[in-house]
């Protein structure tokens, strides 16, 4: 006896219901962001097997190095330890005079950001989607919207976390912005990646602006994602249009978007100040602010 099955158009219908449905309740009711998470941990190995032949290939290579490379490479490091301890002398004489301005001018101190190095163990595959995954992530303290940086500059932030992997966006991808102000001025702007890992734009900048091809992009700490005073790109080319009210800017990327295999997460600094008096729950402050005003009707 032929039994038949669930007819074939019923089934993309039900398929594209449910479809729908997880859609809806990921984009409105973020319901689906744990297994996400719970996914991103599963696809940890697999990221690992992948950059498992390019480790093996630099580790099988390390077996014969001679013994002249190994001494001329000791004494390149040798010689970059020093350059980096002068630089670092300096850098504290101009921290503690730094910090001695503001006591001065009686403002609170800023600390150095405190950072975790991670690993690149992964790349987006979408041609539009700019992404990298690295091998840090809950379990490191990691939270969505940390700055993610190389030794050149700012690279993204993360997006998405599981336990032991995230999921960073880079400044390039096409949806990412950064504010940035220009280093000899201060003219502050907002950056655009366009899907290009060579070029961004600096988008609504007036004609009578003072911009100038080599200027200097650091973020600028507004909107409180990114600390402020990291180098981001570096103006390459302006164009003027008649008539136009704005100027095109491009800007080169610092970070080596496509290159660099290390990179640093940045944990922004708290001030203790406001750790003490900032609330536990969120609404307590906007319940203990309504009180106060009834208070002072009655």
């Amino acid at each position: 006896m032929f039994v038949q099955g669930p007819v074939p158009g019923l089934r993309l219908l039900l398929i594209i219901i449910v479809s729908a449905a997880l859609v809806v309740a990921d984009a409105r009711f973020d319901k689906l962001s744990s297994v996400r998470s719970t996914l991103g941990t599963a696809l940890a190995p697999v990221y690992w097997l992948g950059n498992a032949p390019q480790e093996f290939s630099d580790w099988f290579s390390g077996l014969f190095v001679n013994k002249e490379d190994l001494q001329q490479e000791n004494e390149d490091l040798r010689a970059r330890l020093l350059i980096l301890e002068r630089r670092a002398l300096k850098y504290a004489a101009l921290a503690s005079e730094n910090n001695e301005l503001r006591r001065l001018m009686n403002s609170s101190e800023v600390l150095d950001d405190r950072t975790i190095l991670a690993e690149v163990v992964g790349i987006s595959p979408d041609p539009y989607s700019h992404e990298i995954v690295i091998n840090k992530g809950l379990r490191d303290g990691l939270r969505e919207g940390q700055a993610v940086l190389d030794a050149h500059g700012l690279m993204g932030q993360v997006v998405q976390t599981s336990q032991i992997t995230s999921r960073v966006i880079l400044v390039s991808d096409s949806s990412h912005a950064v504010p940035v102000e220009v280093v000899r001025n201060g003219l502050r702007a907002i950056l655009l990646g366009n899907g290009n890992t060579d070029t961004l734009e600096l988008v609504h900048v007036p004609d009578t602006a003072d911009v100038q091809e080599g200027d200097l992009l650091v973020s600028s700490g507004l909107g409180g994602r990114f600390p402020r005073g990291y180098p981001v790109a570096e103006v390459s080319r302006i164009t003027k249009e008649p008539g136009e009210p704005f100027v095109s800017i491009e800007a080169a990327p610092r970070a080596e978007l496509n290159q660099s295999r290390l990179v640093l997460v940045v944990f922004s600094p708290v001030d203790p100040r406001t750790a003490l008096t900032e609330p536990e729950d969120p609404g307590s402050a906007d319940r203990a602010a309504e009180s106060n005003a009834a208070e002072e009707e009655n």
